[in-house]
C-alpha cells in the first residue's frame, strides 16, 4: 500500500512555478511575487509585496490599467508587451492575465503569468503598430486644438473618436451638477444630442466612483441604456474615458462598439484620447475665459471712475480712459504717444501721491505684465480723503485717550484689591470696589459719548459743561494715583471752600489723570509730586508739580503739539506717541478753560490748568474737602 503523500500546497506550486507569477489586490498592490519572478525581474518579494508593482514603464500604464479592465469585463487575456528590470533594461514578455474572485465572484484582484517572449519579429511588428497608432493619435490631437471654440472642439473629438477606436458611434457628455448631458455625437441621430440624465446611477458614474479613467461594460453583465443609445442596431459594448480639466472631472467619452469587440489596445487609445480632450478643453475654455474678461476689462476701464492708462514698452502712454481726462485735464490726444504727466512709483505694490497744478491730490499706482512688457497705471482723486485723512486719525488718537485713564483707575484698584486683599479691611475694600464702580459708569458714560457725540469729520469733542466739585475730583483723583509708584510722594493742596466751577467731570478727570501721569513719567527717579487748586479772580487754578527732567527752554508750546515728547532721547526713553498734552489741551478749551506748561526754576515742570468759577447762586454749595495730608496751599511756590 502506497505510504500517505500530504497535498501540495499553493505557496509550494509558486515557489517552484517556472514562470513569474505576480498576483495583485483590488488596489493594484503585489500581494504574491514568487522566486521566478524574483528572477525574471530583480526585486525580491519582500520589496515589492504591499506596493504597486515597479514593472510596468511609465509609457505602457494606460495599455495595463486598459488590460485590467478588459480582463474584470470579458475575461482572461494574453498580450505581448514589455516590462522593466530592476536595472533598467526591458525584457519582451507574454502575460496572461486573469481576475481573482472572492467568495462572492466579485473581482478581489488580478494574477499574471510572465513567460519570456523570444519571437522578436512579432515584438518588433506590435511595436510599429503601436508607433503607428501614436503618430495617428499626434495627428488627431493636434487636429483637436486646431480650433478654440468650444463647440468646435466638442465635434472634433467625437469625430475622432470613432476614427482613432474604432468604435462605430460615439459621443460626448458633460457634468452638470448631478446630471449628463450629451452635448456632441458622432454617427447617431442628431435627435439624441441635449439628451439628459442622472450621473449617479450612469456607467460615468460608476466609473468617477471607482476612481479609475476608463471603463468596458457589455450587454453581458449590465444595461447599457443610460443614455438612450437605442437607435445603435445591436450595441454590445460601451467603453469610456473620463476627460479632467484642471485636475476635475469635465466630462467623459463613450465609445460604442455594435460589430467589432474591444481589446487593450482599444480601451488605451480611449483612454489617451480622453485625456488629451480634457487638455483641449481646458485651453478652448480658457481661450474663452481671456475673451470674456477682455471684454470685461474694456467695460471696466471704460466706465470706471479711476484713472486708468496704459503704458507700452517705451514707457509711453497707449491707452488713456475717460476719467484719466476728467482727473488730470489731459484729453486723449494730448498723451497717448507721452509720458504720463506724473511721476509714477519706483515699483509695483508702492504707490505715489502727487499734487497737480490746480491743487488736485493724485494717488498713483502701477502694475506690471511681464506677458507684453506693459504697465497698467491706476490713479485716484484723493484730495477730500487726504483732508479727511488727518482729522480720522485724530479722533481715534483721541479716544484711546479719552478711555485711558477710567481704565487706569479700574485696574489699579482692582490690581490692588487682588495683591492686598488681606492686608485691606473692609471698609477699604468698599471703597476700593465703589471707586471701580464709580469710574466704571464713567468709562461707561465717556463711551456713549464717544459713540453718540462725538465729531469725526472736525475731531471736536462734546463736552456737557454744568457746575460741579473740583476738590471732590481732586481728591478721587489723588486718592487713585497715590499707590502707583513707592518712589514718588504725591501731595494734595486745595484751598479751603473751593468753589464749584463750570466744565465737564469726565473731561477734567481725564486733564487731571493724563497731567498726573506725565508727572510720574517724568519724573523717573522719584520726588514730591503737588497738586494745588487755589482762586484767582473768576478762575480755579489747579497745578501739577514733579521734580522730574523739566521742560528745554523754548518748548512750552511745542509739547502741545501733536506727536511731540520733548527731547528725542526723551522719546525713546520713555515711550509713547506725545498725543496726551494735546488732547489735554483740547479738553481744556472744549469746558472754557486753559492748559499751558512752565519750567520751575530748581528742576522739574509746573502744569497749570484753568476753569471758569460757577456761579454761587447755581452752583453747589457744598466746600471742597481739603486732603488731610496736604501741605499750605502757595499757588506761586516753586
Amino acid at each position: 500500500m502506497a505510504p500517505d503523500r500530504a497535498p501540495l500546497s499553493a505557496d509550494a506550486v509558486l515557489a517552484f512555478s517556472a514562470d513569474a507569477i505576480v498576483a495583485m489586490d483590488a488596489e493594484l498592490r503585489v500581494v504574491q511575487w514568487n522566486p521566478a519572478a524574483e528572477r525574471m525581474f530583480g526585486w525580491t518579494a519582500a520589496e515589492v509585496v504591499g506596493a504597486a508593482t515597479p514593472i510596468v514603464p511609465d509609457e505602457l500604464t494606460a495599455e495595463h490599467h486598459a488590460v485590467l479592465e478588459r480582463v474584470r469585463a470579458g475575461g482572461p487575456l494574453s498580450i505581448v508587451t514589455r516590462r522593466l528590470r530592476r536595472d533598467g533594461s526591458l525584457v519582451d514578455v507574454r502575460v496572461d492575465t486573469s481576475c481573482l474572485p472572492d467568495r462572492d465572484g466579485a473581482v478581489a484582484g488580478w494574477v499574471a503569468v510572465y513567460h519570456a517572449y523570444e519571437d522578436a519579429g512579432s515584438v518588433r511588428s506590435h511595436m510599429t503598430e503601436r508607433a503607428r497608432l501614436v503618430r495617428r493619435l499626434t495627428d488627431v490631437v493636434a487636429d483637436i486644438n486646431a480650433d478654440l471654440d468650444l463647440g468646435a472642439v466638442l465635434d472634433r473629438i467625437a469625430h475622432s473618436l470613432t476614427e482613432l477606436t474604432g468604435a462605430d458611434a460615439g459621443g460626448f457628455v458633460l457634468i452638470e451638477d448631478d446630471r449628463l448631458r450629451l452635448v456632441s455625437l458622432t454617427r447617431l441621430s442628431d435627435h439624441l444630442r441635449g439628451f439628459s440624465a442622472p450621473l449617479d446611477s450612469s456607467l460615468f458614474g460608476e466609473l468617477l466612483r471607482s476612481g479609475k479613467t476608463v471603463l468596458l461594460a457589455t450587454d453581458d453583465t449590465r444595461s447599457l441604456d443610460d443614455l438612450i443609445w437605442a437607435d445603435l442596431e445591436g450595441l454590445h459594448t460601451i467603453a469610456l474615458g473620463v476627460s479632467n480639466v484642471q485636475g476635475r472631472p469635465y466630462g467623459a467619452l463613450y465609445a460604442l462598439y455594435s460589430r467589432r469587440r474591444v481589446g487593450h489596445v482599444e480601451l488605451e487609445l480611449l483612454e489617451l484620447l480622453a485625456a488629451h480632450a480634457g487638455v483641449a478643453i481646458g485651453n478652448s475654455m480658457a481661450y474663452q475665459e481671456i475673451v470674456r474678461q477682455r471684454a470685461h476689462e474694456h467695460a471696466v476701464v471704460d466706465s470706471s471712475a479711476d484713472g486708468i492708462a496704459v503704458l507700452g514698452r517705451n514707457g509711453r502712454v497707449r491707452k488713456w480712459n475717460r476719467s484719466a481726462a476728467e482727473l488730470t485735464g489731459y484729453s486723449i490726444s494730448e498723451v497717448v504717444g507721452r509720458p504720463p504727466p506724473f511721476p509714477l512709483p519706483a515699483r509695483q505694490g508702492e504707490n505715489v501721491r502727487h499734487r497737480l497744478e490746480g491743487g488736485r491730490w493724485l494717488e498713483i499706482l502701477i502694475t506690471d505684465i511681464p506677458e507684453t512688457g506693459e504697465r497698467v497705471v491706476d490713479f485716484r482723486d484723493i484730495s477730500e480723503a487726504k483732508a479727511l485723512e488727518e482729522a480720522k486719525d485724530l479722533f481715534l488718537a483721541t479716544a484711546g485717550h479719552e478711555l485711558r485713564t477710567p481704565i487706569t483707575v479700574v485696574q489699579g484698584f482692582a490690581t490692588t484689591l487682588v495683591q492686598r486683599w488681606d492686608q485691606l479691611d473692609e471698609g477699604a475694600r468698599k471703597a476700593a470696589i465703589a471707586t471701580i464702580a464709580e469710574r466704571s459708569a464713567t468709562l461707561a458714560h465717556l463711551v456713549e459719548n464717544l459713540l453718540l457725540g462725538s465729531d469725526a469729520v472736525g475731531a471736536e469733542f462734546t463736552t456737557g459743561n454744568r457746575p460741579f466739585d473740583l476738590a471732590r475730583l481732586l481728591h478721587d483723583t489723588a486718592t487713585v494715583f497715590r499707590p502707583f509708584s513707592p518712589r514718588h510722594t504725591l501731595v494734595l493742596e486745595v484751598a479751603d471752600a473751593l468753589p464749584p466751577v463750570i466744565g465737564d467731570p469726565v473731561a477734567t478727570d481725564v486733564v487731571i489723570g493724563q497731567l498726573l501721569e506725565n508727572a510720574f513719567k517724568y519724573s523717573p527717579e522719584g520726588g514730591h509730586i503737588v497738586v494745588r487748586a487755589a482762586v484767582a479772580t473768576d478762575l480755579v487754578v489747579v497745578t501739577v508739580e514733579d521734580e522730574g527732567i523739566g521742560i528745554p527752554a523754548g518748548d512750552e508750546e511745542r509739547i502741545f503739539g501733536r506727536f511731540v515728547q520733548g527731547e528725542a532721547g526723551d522719546r525713546r526713553r520713555f515711550g509713547g506717541i506725545g498725543l496726551g498734552l494735546y488732547i489735554v489741551r483740547r479738553l481744556a478749551r472744549a469746558q472754557g478753560g486753559e492748559v499751558t506748561a512752565h519750567p520751575r526754576d530748581r528742576c522739574g515742570t509746573r502744569m497749570r490748568f484753568t476753569l471758569h468759577r460757577a456761579d454761587v447762586s447755581g452752583a453747589d454749595s457744598a466746600g471742597a474737602r481739603p486732603d488731610p495730608d496736604s501741605a499750605t496751599p502757595d499757588n506761586e511756590a516753586d
